[in-house]
């Protein structure tokens, strides 16, 4: 192996530069993205509440209540998603049935429609909801929710809103300067990923997105 090397190590000069070069930028990027998604993740986690405190606070508070159903998109699924915070920070606006939905995908091709969907009741017309997907699956929110009832109650399409939560990405003042470098690259490139909604196939006229600024 080591007389491989040695060999090779003499093309570097005449053109092998070039792969290694591309090679070490798309290793950079890579380990950006996945480096800021988690970075990302903590501090969302850091932010959010259990729902079942959630809905304690409610209940001693209540907000105005409106008719129709929100789904709340949450990365974290035993956590309450940053979008419905701010929709009551600010609106305090609840709707009859709130869902916290959250979309895992599995380590295998294919989930059975059968088994795709796990739900439980949290109270005050609030319910957890877990959708599971194959790797190769289509991943269509709208489609599986027709096939989800919860106590006996379907999804009317016209009646039921998305919530997607919109995350500005903000460095610290005293973030050291790779660090800060790698964080401008993974704001980028979440700046230029695709859409959450045609991700999941939601319907575009259905769909609210709430920014927040997150400081990692």
């Amino acid at each position: 192996a080591l007389a491989f090397l040695s060999a090779n190590l003499l093309k570097i000069p005449h053109g092998g530069w070039f792969p290694l070069a591309v090679g070490g930028v798309l290793i950079g990027v890579l380990t950006s993205w996945r480096s800021g998604r988690r970075a990302l993740a903590e501090q969302l986690a850091e932010r959010s509440i259990p729902p079942r405190l959630l809905i304690a606070d409610i209940l001693e508070d209540l907000p105005a209540r409106v008719p129709g159903t929100a789904v709340y998109m949450s990365s974290v699924p035993d956590g309450t998603p940053p979008a419905l915070l701010h929709n009551l920070k600010h609106n305090r606006v609840f709707h009859e049935r709130v869902v916290l939905l959250s979309v895992l995908t599995e380590r295998v091709p294919h989930v059975r429609p059968a088994e795709r969907a796990y739900s439980e009741r949290l109270g005050e017309g609030v319910y957890q909801v877990v959708l599971r997907f194959g790797f190769m699956d289509d991943v269509d929110v709208p489609a599986a929710l027709r096939h989800l009832r919860l106590d006996g109650t379907g999804f009317a399409p016209l009646a039921t809103s998305y919530f997607l939560g919109r995350e500005s990405i903000v460095t610290k003042r005293d973030t050291p300067l790779l660090r800060r470098w790698r964080l401008q690259l993974f704001r980028m490139l979440a700046q230029n990923a695709r859409d959450a909604a045609l991700y999941f196939c939601l319907p575009p006229n259905r769909v609210v997105e709430l920014g927040a600024k997150v400081e990692i």
